[in-house]
This record gives structure tokens, sequence and C-alpha cells, in this order.
């Protein structure tokens, strides 16, 4: 499984960039070659056309100013003449009947192109041109002469380009070479440039090895690495910060679920060894049943919560949407609560009437939850108010607000926490476990709203705003 996991791994940042130096290198190194090779091939190609040029003009020359009583001799020595000078050059000359009329002595016979070369077409030719010793530039024109036969002639010129071969030859070998070594290079060159350039990467690796439950407060210095990486390690830190309050925020919880069993179990193991110390009637017996019951119910409301929070969490809660008429379900609600308000005398009201496609028994909890809170810390002979209003056609808000002392400003960004308490001496069966607020907050988080709460020495009110979704 090892095996095919590293088989089917992408290759190394590494070896990508120092095979991307590689081909960079080679297409370019390629691309000045052949434009190099080139122009020395174009170079060594006028040079011998020019030669070609100078001969043809010389040979054109003395035809125009041929005598037709001139003897064969002294026409040859002037074609001779004219060849003096350019070195590995030979001609040509036939006439249209293929009478050679000069040939270069010791050349090589030209005859067969001359015969070739021109049907109608009178253009020059230039071409390569091979026998079994030399290779040759080779320029066929056909040529008048100026006497009154005006009679046709047609001229291959020849310059040897052997050297020039070897040279190209020698040449191309030794530029592969070095588009090969300068490749090589390049590519060990970039493999060291990219090892030295990740360097910062792998300091921010050490640090990050070094990282444990117990150093979460490691941070990376973005002033210390490259530019490029500044964001790479803001964003790092930014995930140490959220990774070390979601810890402590476990660590935490853990600490308060295992207080806040240890009350109720503590409690049933303390009255049921009183109760088993003696011998007692049934209805002592059924008293202390009744009181168990009680610290059951607790732990079980608890641990209820404990599994909702876990599933809003992740995700697994489904929400059963219907049309909610949240003006009813408030006065329902104030109707459950009528006798424990007016035991507490508080005044509930309620202002306003709005419909929200929600789930009902969730928003019901969420109600429930902020107005016992508000019933709670309300002071005797005043009003809870629950506030419902239409802030737009996609958007309603809900407001509980009661008179009271204000939150202290430390507790207001923990008051969603679970188990946090404003006064932690307070009782825990007044307040309960300290998770309404945060089951509400996932129940606004699962419709998709939001919900904050604003306290001062008047009032402190709690305001969810939730969106209709299509």
């Amino acid at each position: 499984m090892t095996i095919e996991k590293q088989m089917r791994q992408p290759p190394s940042l590494t070896l990508r960039l120092t095979l991307l130096f590689a081909i960079a290198a080679a297409i370019v190194l390629t691309g000045f070659g052949w434009i190099i090779e080139r122009s020395i091939e174009r170079h060594f190609a006028i040079e011998d056309d020019a030669e070609l040029e100078s001969v043809a003009h010389a040979v054109s020359q003395t035809l125009a100013n041929h005598d037709a009583t001139s003897s064969p001799v002294a026409l040859a020595q002037r074609f001779n003449d004219v060849l003096v000078g350019h070195h590995g050059t030979v001609l040509h000359i036939t006439t249209p009947d293929g009478y050679t009329l000069f040939s270069s002595p010791g050349g090589p016979d030209l005859s067969s192109l001359n015969q070739t070369t021109f049907g109608n077409d009178t253009n020059d030719k230039i071409r390569h041109w091979s026998d079994a010793k030399h290779t040759y530039r080779v320029l066929t024109r056909r040529l008048e002469e100026n006497t009154t036969t005006q009679r046709h002639y047609t001229m291959s010129v020849a310059v040897a380009i052997n050297s020039h071969l070897r040279f190209l030859d020698h040449f191309r070998l030794t530029l592969w070479l070095m588009v090969a070594s300068g490749t090589v290079l390049m590519g060990l060159m970039g493999w060291i440039a990219v090892r030295r350039g990740h360097a910062p990467l792998h300091t921010i690796i050490t640090q990050i090895h070094r990282i444990s439950a117990n150093e979460l407060n490691t941070r990376l210095s973005p002033e210390a690495v490259p530019r490029e990486l500044t964001d790479l390690a803001n964003s790092f830190n930014d995930m140490l910060a959220r990774m070390e309050e979601a810890f402590q925020r476990l660590s935490n919880f853990s600490a308060d679920i295992a207080h806040e069993l240890r009350t109720p179990v503590t409690s049933l193991l303390t009255q049921t060894q009183v109760a088993l110390s003696q011998s007692r009637s049934n209805d002592e017996y059924r008293e202390i049943l009744y009181s168990n019951i009680e610290e059951y119910e607790r732990m079980a409301q608890m641990i209820s919560d404990m599994l909702f929070l876990a599933k809003a969490d992740n995700g697994q809660y489904q929400l059963n949407h219907t049309d909610v008429d949240l003006a009813k379900e408030t006065r329902d609600l104030f109707e459950y609560y009528e006798a424990w308000a007016e035991e507490r005398g508080v005044t509930l009201a309620l202002h306003g009437k709005v419909t929200m496609p929600a789930d009902r028994l969730m928003l019901r909890r969420v109600l429930s939850n902020l107005l016992s809170n508000a019933i709670r810390h309300t002071p005797s002979d005043n009003t809870v108010h629950v506030r419902l209003e239409q802030l737009s056609e996609e958007t309603i808000s809900i407001s509980v607000e009661n008179p009271g002392p204000a939150i202290p400003a430390e507790h207001i960004p923990r008051l969603f926490n679970r188990f946090h308490r404003v006064d932690a001496s307070r009782h825990r069966s007044d307040e309960g476990a300290g998770l309404g607020l945060s089951i509400a907050k996932s129940i606004i988080d699962i419709h998709g709203g939001t919900i904050d709460v604003e306290s001062t020495e008047k009032c402190t009110r709690f305001r969810v705003i939730l969106h209709k979704r299509h």
C-alpha cells in the first residue's frame, strides 16, 4: 500500500522546477544554436554566391566582347584568366548544340548540368552538386554572344565547398555538445537554486515539526521569510490561533463536562449511601428515588444537549422546514412559563407578528432558551419584551429584551461558549448546565442566520436575524 501511494504521489516541487529549468534552457539554447548554425550557413552561401556571380559576370563580359575571328585558344586563355584568383572554382561553357566551348582543365564534367538545366527556362539555377571527390555549389546561366549571330551559350560555374561543409559538420557537433552540456549545467544550477530557494520552507517545516498540543502558542515570523511566503506565514499563524482557541475550548469543555457530571453523580452516590446506611420505610425510599430521578433527568438533558451540539458541529442535523408562525409559538411559550414568571413577578409582552419557513421545533427551542434566560435575570415588577419584525421580504428579526444589570463587557464575546456562566458562583440548579445559549447559536447557525447580544445598564437584548431560503 505504501509503495502504491508513493508511486501515485506527484513528483517533488524541486524535481519539477529543475525539469522546467532544464527544458527552458534546452529550448533557448537549441533556438540560439539553430539561429547561429543558419547564420553561418547563410554566410558561407552568400560568400559562395558572390564568387559565382563574380566569375559569371566576367565570363559574360568576355563573351559579350568576343570577336568571332578570335581563335579558340585565345578565348580559352581569356576564360583561364577570369578564373585566376578564384581558388577551387571551375567553369564549363557549352553551345546550344552541345559543343563544349570551354571546360576548366582537371575540373569535374559539368556538361550534364548544362544539357538538363534549361528548356525554355532562362532563370539562373544555383544548386549543390557532387562528384566522387568533391561537393560544389553550382551556378548555371544562359549567356549571349555579342555578335551578329546572337549565339547562346550555357555556362556552369562551380565552387568547391568541401571545407565549408567540414567546418559546418565540426561546428554542429561542437554546438550541440555545448547545448547538451549547457542544458545539463542549467538543470544542475536550477536544482541548486531551487534547493537554496526552498531553504525558508525547510525552516518553516522544522518549526512546524516542533509544534505540539503543549506548544500551540508557537508562531512564525512573517518578517523573517521571503515576501512570497509572508501570506503563508500569516495564514499558518491564523490557523494556529484558531487551533489554540479550539483546543482550549475543547480542554475547557472536557473539564466542564467532568465537573457538570460529577455533581449529580456525587449527589446520587451520597444519597444512595445514606439510604443504605440504615433501614428505612417505603415512603423514605420512595422520596430518595424521586430525588434521584431529578438528578437523572438533569444528566439526561445535559447528555441530550451535548449530543445535539456534536451533531450540529458536524453538520449531521437535518432541518424540517415548515412555515412557522412565530407569534403563536411565542404565545405558547408565554403560557408554559406563565407560572414561573408570576412567581418571580415578571410580565411577558409580545410585539409584532411574522411567519418564517424554518424548523419549528428548533426555533421554538431558541425562543424557549432566550425567554427562560430573560425571565431568570429580570428583576421583579418588570417586563420581558419579545419583538417580531419583518425587516424585508426575505429577512426577519426576533428580539428578546429584559431589564436588569448589564452583562460585563468581558463576558459578551464568550457568552455563547459552552458551559460559560457570567456568575460562576451561581448555583447550577439556577442556571442549568450553561448550554442554552450555545444551543441557540448552533440552531441559528444551522438556519444560516445570526444571533448577537447588546447589554446596557437599563436593558439586555438578544437579537436573532433569519433569512428565507429558496
